[in-house]
């Protein structure tokens, strides 16, 4: 009994203390000392203890507090049927807006909220999803308050395959006077696999480039395909021969005003007409500088004074051939008066 007196005794003693009111008479002058001294003792570790307690209680509080944090979230597509292929530009992610306690929001982790969007339903045409906060798995106390875009079209189409052709890009130019004849692919087609809306219009495939560079000569190159984009596919050839044929260029020119000469013949002669034109075919560095004067004449061997009509002959260099003169055939007339007695 004197024990439970003696703790009701210090029990009421230290709550007087504490809160600043004074102790009771009846406690004893040694006791005063021993509550005071151990009041005293004490008091640092009390005053942290107090301020600890203070920051934890502003800290949770604060914590408990509700507030906004923006996510963007990824969206991974399940399950979509086989023969099937979404055509447009599929979004990658959405963006949300989460409302509740920063302690919360603070551990978020936006791949861990991931949208998983279930295609095994869908057919050909538009598919549309619309997306709610419940599609987001977020902590409780938290809700999804906004979603940006609210719902999600795909476009579904089948997949083809088709033969495609294959455009060999050559780029450059050949030498002066040279031009590309003929150009072509070994294999000429190959096969593209993508949706139909896309492969249907597909023209064709091209190549890596194949440059001239000068060239004057056949040009044969083992070069790429080049992926034809939106979606499709090469599932045949990948690689292809490119031939590339180069030639001269071969144009037509016309000579005129040549002088006729009369050969092999020891006399004087008039020729009827005097001058006459031509055309002649070769290549058009060799018909640039090309010079016939003294290149057309005919042959006076053996042949009597009088008049004749005689073909007119052309000298041409190899790899060009006469057209057409104008004309063909010209008339001399032979006397019977030698050139040396005209000398």
């Amino acid at each position: 009994m004197k024990l439970n007196r003696l703790a009701a005794g210090i029990r009421d003693a230290l709550t007087r203390l504490l809160v600043g009111k004074d102790l009771p008479r009846q406690v004893s002058p040694p006791l005063r000392l021993l509550l005071f001294q151990r009041v005293r003792r004490n008091i640092g570790l009390r005053a942290i203890a107090f301020l600890l307690a203070v920051g934890l209680w502003f800290f949770v509080n604060a914590g408990q507090r509700g507030a906004l944090v923006s996510l963007r979230v990824p969206i991974s597509y399940r399950a979509l049927p086989a023969g099937l292929v979404i055509a447009n530009q599929r979004p990658d992610s959405v963006q949300i807006e989460v409302r509740g306690p920063r302690t919360l929001l603070s551990l978020l982790d936006p791949d861990r909220l991931v949208l998983r969007l279930d295609l095994s339903g869908v057919t050909t045409g538009q598919a549309v999803f619309k997306i709610g906060p419940e599609m987001f798995n977020v902590p409780r106390q938290t809700d999804v308050t906004r979603i940006s875009p609210g719902q999600i079209v795909l476009d579904i189409d089948h997949i083809v395959d088709r033969q495609v052709p294959i455009h060999v890009d050559v780029q450059g130019q050949p030498a002066t006077g040279y031009r590309v004849a003929s150009v072509k692919a070994v294999p000429p087609t190959t096969v593209v696999r993508g949706p139909s809306r896309f492969v249907s219009h597909l023209d064709n495939v091209q190549t890596s480039p194949v440059q001239l560079n000068q060239a004057r000569s056949d040009i044969d190159q083992t070069v790429s395909l080049v992926a034809p984009g939106d979606r499709m596919t090469l599932v045949g050839a990948q690689m292809v021969e490119a031939s590339v044929s180069v030639g001269e260029i071969v144009v037509n020119r016309e000579f005129r005003n040549l002088k006729v000469e009369v050969r092999d013949t020891d006399y004087k002669v008039r020729v009827q007409p005097q001058k006459v034109a031509i055309t002649v075919r070769g290549p058009l560095n060799l018909l640039t500088g090309l010079d016939l004067h003294g290149s057309v004449y005919v042959t006076a061997e053996d042949v009597t004074p009088g008049l004749h009509d005689l073909p007119l002959q052309i000298e041409l260099p190899d790899g060009v051939e006469l057209v057409r003169a104008a004309p063909d055939n010209v008339r001399i007339r032979v006397y019977r008066q030698r050139r040396a007695d005209n000398g």
